[in-house]
């Protein structure tokens, strides 16, 4: 993936180029820990978002062409567009400019009371479900292979669970990887999923969930890809409410396990960023926690 330097007075540049009306609001770096984009703070009320590579790149066209139908249809707040930038000078790609989300990420703010944060996700989940797919976008390389049938995924897990020997339970994590190729596929139609549900891309504000971000990976696939946040965010306790709020087989729950098991392992063996190897570890665990509980 070919890279590009990102920092405020490129920024600044393309605002003056493409969006004059902005070009004096202040531009401030956001910390992040996603690797994708690269995200700005303008002004008080936006903030620009830069995909940082040719991959990520590709995202931005199909987040401006159905994040603004989503927005209506779904019970929590999501970034939607107000400008959408071309490539220009120094910069090769499209970009956006988004309203600005108030609200915390999961990983450092607390939800008030699990339970409804679980039938909160359940809602939200089930909403996006629903959604028209159309000519959407379907799973394939532009969402990570997020959205596709598990098994695609056998290719990267084995390397992932040999390369954490020592480091966690591998010979489980094979028993459990094994026992989710075993599930049947998806045999209905696809449907929409936003296929990073994870506690960096929610934001809480007053206790609550209020919004989900980081489009880059939606598709048109298999739900079970967005069950994954049961095992990503939830305890055992938030995921039985969870699951009792979505009209959701024992298959499609095996295989939202087998996703959250298949990410984390995949991005714990990058082992490149602190926070999402936190994040990953914490999918590791509760997903081989659980395994060995039900198969007990």
């Amino acid at each position: 993936m070919n890279r590009t330097h990102l920092d405020a007075d490129l920024v600044r540049g393309l605002l003056s180029a493409q969006f004059p009306e902005w070009a004096e609001l202040p531009v401030t770096p956001v910390d992040s820990a996603g690797v994708d984009n690269a995200i700005f703070r303008l002004g008080g009320e936006m903030c620009v978002r830069m995909p940082c590579s040719e991959w990520s790149a590709g995202h931005v066209r199909k987040e401006q062409r159905w994040l603004p139908g989503h927005a209506r249809r779904l019970p929590a707040k999501i970034p939607t567009p107000l400008g959408r930038g071309v490539p220009g000078d120094d910069f090769p790609w499209h970009w956006s400019v988004y309203q600005w989300l108030d609200g915390t990420d999961a990983i450092t703010a607390n939800t008030t009371d699990e339970h409804r944060t679980a039938r909160d996700l359940a809602a939200f989940v089930s909403a996006l479900q629903r959604i028209p797919t159309g000519d959407a976008p379907r799973a394939g390389l532009h969402s990570g292979l997020r959205g596709v049938p598990l098994p695609v995924r056998e290719v990267a897990v084995r390397p992932s669970i040999e390369n954490l020997r020592g480091i966690v339970d591998t010979d489980l994590a094979t028993a459990a990887w094994e026992s989710a190729m075993r599930v049947p596929p998806w045999r209905g139609k696809p449907v929409w999923v936003h296929s990073d549900l994870h506690p960096g891309n929610i934001l809480v504000k007053d206790g609550r969930v209020d919004a989900v971000i980081d489009w880059g990976l939606c598709n048109v696939g298999d739900p079970a890809v967005d069950l994954m946040v049961a095992w990503t965010y939830l305890t055992p306790s938030g995921r039985e409410t969870f699951r009792a709020e979505l009209p959701v087989d024992d298959d499609t729950w095996a295989r939202g396990r087998g996703w959250a098991l298949c990410v984390g392992l995949i991005a714990y063996d990058l082992r490149t960023n602190p926070v999402l190897g936190d994040l990953s570890r914490h999918a590791i665990d509760e997903t081989l926690a659980d395994f060995e509980l039900t198969a007990a």
